[in-house]
C-alpha cells in the first residue's frame, strides 16, 4: 500500500472509531470524528499531512497525491 491509501485507511478507521465510542462512552468523542474531517480538508488544500511525512520518514512509497 502507498500512502495515499494509507493515509485514507487511517482516517476511515479513526473515524469509525469515535463514532463507535460516541454511541458507547461519550458524545464528546465525536469531536475526534472533526479533527480528522477538518486535517483531510486541510490536507487537499494545502497537500501538508502530517501522517504522510511520517509515514514516509517509515518507508512507505509515496503515491500520487503525497510525493
Amino acid at each position: 500500500m502507498n500512502i495515499d491509501r494509507t493515509v485514507m485507511a487511517f482516517a476511515g478507521i479513526v473515524v469509525l472509531m469515535s463514532l463507535t465510542f460516541s454511541q458507547l462512552h461519550h458524545s464528546a468523542w465525536s469531536w475526534l470524528t472533526v479533527f480528522v474531517g477538518a486535517n483531510m480538508l486541510q490536507a487537499s488544500v494545502t497537500g501538508f499531512c502530517p501522517l504522510a511525512l511520517i509515514l514516509k520518514k517509515m518507508g512507505v512509497q509515496p503515491g500520487a497525491a503525497f510525493q
